[in-house]
């Protein structure tokens, strides 16, 4: 049995005001289609298809869009009486996923909306990631990490880059050599995470993943990285937003392995 995928999607992305005031962030789009969409396509192109999805703000919209999924993509010809007579051209195949949407409530913390889908993973371990993260990470080779590693938890670690050009001056305060928004030494969380059922024993419905979960699992030594040195992205500001929709429409998406 493959692994369920859980993906956070309850964050009222509010560093992106101008495309989440009337939607949630995981369902801003890069090209035709939610950022959501793209996560799931990067999970369901490795063969996991079984999702769980933590919503949150509007996610009675996440509901939506997946229930007329058909509908929102091809042309269609409706007779008012009758219902929907036909789609107006060919469809391609439909993903074959399983999703199940979970409310975890308006204001929960990270760690509250993973405790609250206990109930539904069934297997020793699950993925989790963040909605609003694109990445060419090889899943496959993250789930062997992760059970080479034995441990609770692994996590995608991304070397960011620096947001300034950074200088090396000698002592007489002469430049000796600029790089522009070089890579930065320390990892960051990435997303794409994989965890032992274990980690509910270290949750409640309050606690927040990244600060009481990881830093108890850290003190415990039962933390892993897993380092990915390709592309990622997240979605954190309107800038952001511009930058992923530019990539898609000029041919050049890393993310895109699907």
């Amino acid at each position: 049995m493959k692994p369920k995928v859980v993906i956070l999607c309850g964050g009222k992305g509010t560093r992106l005001r101008e495309e989440t005031e009337n939607k949630p962030k995981p369902l801003v789009k890069v090209g035709n289609f939610p950022i959501l969409w793209h996560i799931m396509k990067h999970y369901a192109h490795y063969g996991y298809s079984d999702f769980i999805l933590c919503l949150g703000y509007k996610g009675e919209l996440i509901k939506d869009y997946f229930i007329n999924y058909k509908f929102y993509r091809w042309d269609l010809q409706l007779n008012l009486k009758y219902g929907i007579k036909s789609f107006m051209q060919d469809m391609v195949e439909v993903e074959d996923w399983d999703i199940t949407f979970a409310d975890t409530g308006q204001e929960t913390n990270t760690g509250g909306r993973v405790k609250k889908i206990e109930k539904y993973i069934d297997g020793d371990y699950f993925f989790l990631t963040y909605g609003d993260g694109l990445s060419n990470v090889n899943l496959h080779e993250l789930e062997k990490f992760f059970l080479r590693k034995d441990k609770i938890g692994v996590i995608t670690g991304i070397r960011p880059r620096s947001k300034y050009g950074e200088i090396a001056v000698d002592p007489k305060g002469v430049i000796t050599e600029f790089k522009e928004k070089p890579l930065l030494d320390n990892f960051i969380n990435g997303g794409f995470c994989v965890f032992s059922r274990k980690i509910f024993d270290y949750m409640d419905e309050n606690c927040i993943l990244e600060k009481e979960v990881f830093e108890q699992l850290v003190s415990m030594r039962e933390l892993a990285v897993y380092v990915h040195e390709g592309f990622w992205k997240c979605m954190d500001t309107y800038k952001d937003y511009q930058e992923l929709n530019k990539m898609w429409y000029s041919g050049n998406s890393p993310w895109k392995v699907y």
